[in-house]
């Protein structure tokens, strides 16, 4: 979330490849938002929910260690497809901790999805903001992205997004020049060099990623559509010196082959927000799946790790 016009106001834009009735549907029958809403980790359970201006909504969150967050969501405005306003917290003795104000609206043949949370003043505006990055609160919203493209087309996904303040163009260089992907890319406590790159539509790149315990990672990666400043898709496998194609050499029921999506969209002329799907590429066993799916944690945390080491090497 970023603070653009009013500093007391928390705002998102998100576009999700589904229909705009998919999108409600998935924010408001609670069979569907029980499998997406919260944070990497999260679960959620509703005791009531009355969709109507004057209802409310009376859930519980339950966090990875076990605390339970009970939440109460006030309505104002309920537009089917349209629009949601509701108040969050409070009673009828204390004020809402905050206003959401969520739009839905077609666009390009997807959805386009805009929050804005209002507070009531800069300062608790901030203080929400670092309770939410604390708690990896964006992920809701790359988990609502997977649960979408599961309903749409069956594939099991993940997807992580996080907005970058630098021109799109300058972005798009840090994903296709291996000297600025070498500085930020690798997991924490390693580092990375290129054997061979040619970054382009067609190309190939062969690496290593290696840590101070003399631990050496090889991979290739296979550039299927470069559409400057747009989008990146290459297929990556770990691989052993002679790139012939291994396994993870720490889980060996990793996929082989995994396909990444990289979408650069400009939120403003100094703003872009970079979207990463993953998802296994070509014929993954039950097993691999699984593991996939269960890593998905360890998964937002290793590019959580990359995109830190990203905004400082462009500060």
């Amino acid at each position: 979330m970023s603070a653009r016009n009013k500093s007391n106001e928390l705002r998102i834009t998100r576009i999700y490849d589904a229909p705009v009735a998919a999108v409600w549907d998935a924010w408001t029958d609670p069979g569907q938002v029980a499998q997406w809403w919260g944070p990497r980790g999260f679960t959620l359970t509703t005791h009531s929910k009355d969709l109507r201006p004057g209802g409310h909504w009376n859930y519980t969150m339950h966090g990875p260690d076990g605390t339970d967050y009970p939440n109460t969501t006030k309505y104002l405005a309920v537009e089917r497809h349209t629009r949601l306003v509701y108040d969050h917290g409070g009673s009828d003795e204390s004020a809402p901790l905050f206003r959401v104000t969520v739009l839905f609206s077609a666009f390009e043949g997807k959805t386009r999805m805009d929050m804005c949370m209002t507070l009531a003043t800069a300062e608790a505006a901030e203080a929400t903001r670092q309770v939410i990055k604390k708690a990896n609160g964006n992920s809701t919203w790359d988990r609502l992205a997977e649960f979408l493209e599961k309903g749409v087309s069956g594939k099991e996904t993940f997807v992580i997004a996080r907005s970058f303040e630098v021109p799109r163009d300058r972005m798009f260089a840090m994903w296709t020049d291996p000297a600025h992907l070498s500085q930020w890319l690798p997991p924490t406590g390693f580092t990375m060099q290129f054997v061979r790159s040619d970054i382009r539509s067609g190309g190939s790149s062969f690496y290593f990623m290696a840590n101070a315990g003399g631990m050496k990672m090889f991979g290739r990666a296979e550039y299927l559509k470069i559409e400057k400043p747009d989008l990146l898709v290459y297929k990556q496998q770990f691989c052993d010196e002679n790139e012939t194609i291994t396994r993870h050499p720490m889980a060996p029921t990793w996929p082989e082959t995994m396909l990444t999506t990289v979408r650069f969209a400009e939120e403003a002329p100094d703003q872009t927000r970079v979207t990463v799907t993953w998802e296994p590429d070509g014929t993954a066993t039950a097993e691999e799946i699984d593991t996939f799916l269960k890593m998905r944690p360890g998964m937002t945390q290793g590019w959580t790790w990359s995109f830190d080491k990203l905004a400082e090497v462009l500060a």
